[in-house]
């Protein structure tokens, strides 16, 4: 248990997310060991309210929204805290990987200060549980993970991080990837794996040796598919059937997945419903050059969604900032998404809907909940989306990170 952030009992006089009414009534939200135990009208200081300085939060009717959950992580690469590094190299997945590869030792990648100032930006705006890959390759063996698992020790029990060993210079062209990849889910760590078509070249392959892995030692799989139109389809396609056939049910997601929003409406409907049967869910960065996934026929079809920022100032780009709600932004923003209800969805994608890409229940703002409270001086769930505020307080697992 974490000993240097405070754990309040009580958050007091804010307004809950939940709300269109900008006149919503204030509440009071009581903690205890990291869950909401309850949630009561505010008390009025001449009722002589209860509790001390040293264990409450005021709210000062702010908004409280549930944490953020950033559900697309690479907090093991970053240049964050280090000079500006310009882009170079040749583009391109592959140019990327290789560029990436060359440069990383020079820049301390990975190393315990760099993942731990990602960390830091990520909380900062909210964000409360976490999957982040963590590249996995015979140059570095597991050494990332371990990094990863020693930053997020920092924080104890209040931030949650789940970590998804990525295999980003192939599974099957790189020998001793996959034994790299058995050590990482026996010490508890998901598969990942990327493009298996244009990477591996053998996309049955890559994913028969990823998921028959995760069956083995009981994980679940994380799969990076950039590959468009039929191509990530088909790819799709075979992830389903060796999940069904492995008895993966709920436990696969596809990463980017831009071919889902490039195929025709029928041919779509039908994959996403095989999709929704297995439990495979997606995962987004909402990326601007390419059309988003479509949140409605997600949902219909039964397919979870989630919000990532990917890397942030890395070698693959130098943008990112570390807030999550800034990529839900952007997915509403390019997706044409303007109503009301469609916008509280958007901001519930991005907080307590998301939690189980962090391998906690479902979250919220409910008496028994995880206390994940993110404070912001916004109208209404819809007016925090759309201005991306800062954020005034976060609490993760109950206790006071920022504020």
């Amino acid at each position: 248990m974490t000993t240097h952030f405070p754990a309040p009992r009580i958050v007091r006089n804010v307004r809950l997310g939940t709300s269109a009414d900008a006149e919503a009534t204030a509440v009071d939200l009581h903690l205890d060991d990291g869950v909401i135990t309850g949630i009561h009208p505010a008390a009025r200081a001449s009722d002589g309210a209860p509790g001390s300085a040293e264990d409450t939060v005021d709210g000062r009717c702010l908004l409280a929204l549930p944490g953020l959950v950033n559900t697309h992580a690479h907090i093991d690469k970053s240049w964050w805290g280090l000079p500006w590094q310009s882009y170079g190299g040749e583009g391109g997945t592959e140019g990327r990987i290789r560029h990436e590869r060359a440069r990383r030792d020079e820049l301390g990648i990975p190393s315990l200060g760099i993942t731990q100032r990602v960390l830091t930006e990520l909380v900062r705006h909210g964000t409360t549980a976490i999957r982040t890959h963590v590249d996995v390759d015979p140059g570095l063996g597991l050494r990332g993970i371990e990094v990863v698992r020693e930053a997020v020790a920092d924080y104890g029990d209040a931030l949650t991080v789940e970590v998804v060993a990525f295999p980003q210079d192939g599974v099957l062209r790189r020998p001793g990837v996959l034994e790299l990849l058995a050590d990482a889910a026996r010490a508890g760590a998901h598969l990942g794996g990327l493009d298996p078509a244009t990477i591996d070249r053998d996309p049955v392959g890559q994913i028969d040796a990823v998921l028959a892995l995760a069956a083995e030692h009981g994980v679940g799989v994380d799969i990076h598919l950039h590959d468009p139109a039929e191509l990530g389809a088909f790819q799709i396609e075979l992830i389903v059937d060796r999940a069904e056939a492995l008895g993966l049910v709920g436990r696969v997601n596809i990463a980017h997945g831009f071919a889902v929003s490039q195929l025709d409406p029928a041919r779509r409907r039908d994959l996403l419903a095989q999709m929704g049967e297995l439990g495979v869910t997606m995962t987004t960065v909402a990326p601007l050059r390419l059309p988003q996934l479509p949140l409605a026929e997600l949902d219909a079809a039964g397919v979870r969604l989630g919000f990532g920022t990917d890397g942030i100032r890395d070698l693959w780009s130098p943008y990112g900032t570390g807030d999550l709600l800034g990529i839900a932004w952007q997915y509403a923003r390019a997706a044409g998404i303007v109503r009301d209800d469609d916008l509280r969805r958007v901001v519930d994608l991005a907080t307590g809907a998301a939690t189980p890409f962090a391998g906690l229940p479902e979250g919220g703002l409910v008496v028994g909940a995880r206390a994940d409270i993110v404070l912001l001086d916004a109208e209404n769930a819809m007016d925090a989306l759309v201005r991306t505020l800062p954020r005034d307080a976060v609490i993760a697992g109950g206790r006071l990170l920022v504020g």
